[in-house]
């Protein structure tokens, strides 16, 4: 991907808000990221507001986000005629976090009832990079096919799965080696904290006192 990118950034209705948050703020924070379009969903204002304790508004929701830099968008979902509706429109990537089984269920057949699920398909039809944070557990036979469909489609599922060897003591922890792992797949890598040298990661290190 270039320099100066824009990522486009959702959120909808399922757990795991609080790592959006910390993706947002590592995107704000670099430098190779000039714009972020947000969006966030009915539901996942919902959400937003019982994981922070905040009000449902989308102004209450962007303070408890945290994504008051400049760089940062808010689009509305409702809005079908927002920008990133377009091909024509710049963006680098996509990312839905978290992401709703409904959602990602309709992104799979093309279906577009908001402006999330058209921005996905955008990215899709304009060979993009989409990832798609599934927070659905355990799933059924329509979900399995869901992920299949819309990896099929050039779409990366990617489960909010927490990993364990690298021994999390938190849920910042967790949610910042999820977040890690997003930004290599957007090519924003940040830190090698988290990566695996064929016997241990540094995070491993730290947290058992092995060398």
């Amino acid at each position: 991907m270039p320099e100066n990118r824009r990522i486009t950034v959702a959120v909808t209705g399922a757990g795991g808000v609080g790592a959006s948050k910390r993706l947002l703020a590592a995107l704000q924070e670099d430098d190779r990221v000039t714009h972020v379009d947000l969006l966030v969903s009915a539901n996942g204002r919902k959400l937003a507001a019982l994981e922070f304790g905040t009000q449902e508004d989308p102004d209450s929701v962007v303070q408890a986000l945290g994504a008051t830099s400049p760089k940062v968008r808010l689009l509305d979902p409702a809005d079908l005629s927002g920008p990133v509706t377009s091909g024509s429109y710049p963006s680098d990537a996509m990312v839905i976090l978290p992401c709703a089984a409904g959602v990602l269920g309709r992104i799979a057949h093309g279906l577009a009832l908001d402006l999330i699920e058209r921005a996905a398909d955008v990215t899709l039809k304009e060979r993009r990079r989409l990832v798609l944070c599934l927070r659905e557990t355990p799933l059924h036979l329509a979900h399995l096919r869901n992920m299949v469909a819309v990896t099929e489609a050039g779409a990366i599922v990617y489960p909010m799965i927490p990993t364990y060897y690298n021994v999390p003591e938190t849920l910042a922890e967790l949610q910042d080696e999820l977040v890690e792992r997003l930004l290599q797949l957007l090519g924003l890598q940040h830190t090698e904290r988290y990566r695996w040298d064929g016997v241990s990661t540094p995070a491993r290190r730290e947290h058992t006192g092995t060398p």
